[in-house]
């Protein structure tokens, strides 16, 4: 997918491959990871030290990131060293040795990134509230991988998961920025990729867990760390827009009501906020919160309270208008870089098979009514939720009873 921008000092480039975590067997987990980390170092045609001169060479931003869904191979170069960025980005992807001796480098380099996101509070609670909300299926498991998984991880295993998850039916090559000839760009890729051959392996689609947990980690952090998530909408399902204008209203932002009622007016957070996210299967709205030990039980007490305020007395046709024009705005500004471009056009692509265009978008926030919003914010919050709490004493804390638990 190419989207020639003439002005733009630059192009994106982003190589999305449909394979993430949620891909993984229990065996498999941390596989996905492991090869992003893998895939810049020796290939049939490089050396690890000189992949990295060539990147450095290339002179732009060359990096990667794997996600539940997905992996991405990313670049920002100026449109003279495009055709090179593609050759390079072919070689890593298509002709990696996965040297046994990097290999065992980059394993202590993924365990020391493990402990890292065990060390960070906010790391630990969104992967304890994966793990509450999806139960033992693979979206419930975190995306490093555990420490002795990668301990024990085989060269070919990864092998085993590479030949199943990249090949080119699960692929989006993704470029936003100056091209001044487009048809080349194309041929460059063609040629780049060719060859390239595979088939996807079957998946299952990703659900939430058949019951829905509480998970505390009696961790001594310094501050209490709580989350709790409810079942949302799946991606692009009509009430998706509506469920963006409910957590704008709950918890995003500076005028939400969590925000003021808790840290602006009490004082009792440093932050918090809610989220919403969407799979092709699934969906998840939730709740973070971040306090000290002593105010923990007042913030969740607060947190029912407002909840429940809402609930009974429904959003505002104030609210609802300013929840909208902050999600035209956030709509509006992604089309502000090149680079922001090419994760759309690619994450869209690679997730939805086709584009989701900026006017369908805007189109789709429009519609968005008071009722609408009220409607599903009654659907969601009666729903059991899963929730995470990661500090001292944190498995004291009453849950409010507005929010159900299994």
């Amino acid at each position: 997918m190419l989207e020639n921008r003439p002005y733009a000092p630059c192009v994106s480039v982003g190589v999305w491959i449909g394979a993430g975590s949620m891909h993984e067997t229990a065996e498999e987990n941390g596989c996905a990871h492991f090869l992003e980390h893998m895939a810049f170092k020796s290939t049939e045609n490089r050396t690890a030290g000189g992949i990295l001169e060539e990147m450095d060479r290339l002179g732009g931003h060359i990096n990667a990131f794997t996600e539940k869904e997905c992996t991405c191979y990313y670049a920002r170069v100026i449109p003279e060293h495009l055709g090179q960025l593609l050759d390079l980005f072919a070689d890593l992807l298509l002709h990696p040795l996965t040297d046994r001796q990097e290999m065992e480098k980059e394993r202590g380099v993924i365990l020391e990134e493990i402990a890292m996101c065990e060390d960070n509070p906010e790391d630990r609670t969104g992967d304890l509230l994966s793990a509450a909300f999806f139960g033992g299926q693979p979206m419930g498991r975190p995306i490093l991988g555990s420490a002795e998984g990668i301990r024990t991880m085989t060269r070919e295993r990864l092998l085993g998961y590479r030949r199943a998850h990249y090949v080119p039916g699960s692929t989006v090559v993704a470029l936003s920025g100056r091209m001044p000839d487009a048809d080349a760009v194309l041929e460059a890729i063609a040629q780049a990729f060719a060859g390239w051959t595979g088939e996807a392996a079957a998946q299952a689609a990703p659900k939430r867990a058949a019951q829905l947990r509480r998970l505390c980690d009696e961790s001594s952090f310094e501050q209490t760390h709580l989350s709790f998530a409810w079942p949302g909408p799946v991606l692009d399902a009509p009430e998706t827009p509506a469920a963006w204008a409910l957590s704008m209203i709950l918890g995003e932002g500076n005028s939400s009501r969590l925000f003021r009622r808790i840290r602006e007016e009490m004082g009792a957070v440093y932050n918090i906020y809610s989220d919403v996210v969407s799979y092709p299967s699934c969906g998840m709205v939730s709740v973070f919160a971040e306090t000290s030990p002593q105010q923990a039980q007042k913030v969740l007490d607060t947190l029912g309270e407002e909840l429940d305020r809402l609930l009974e007395g429904g959003v505002t046709a104030e609210e609802m208008d300013m929840a909208k024009e902050q999600l035209r705005i956030a709509c509006l500004l992604g089309d502000e870089s090149s680079e922001e471009r090419m994760t759309a056009l690619g994450r869209s692509l690679l997730l939805r098979g086709r584009i989701r265009e900026k006017e369908e978008v805007l189109s789709a926030i429009d519609r968005v009514s008071p009722e609408e919003i009220n409607s599903l914010l009654r659907e969601i919050f009666a729903q059991p939720s899963a929730s995470a709490f990661v500090g001292k004493g944190v498995k004291k804390l009453k849950i409010p009873g507005i929010i159900r638990t299994e």
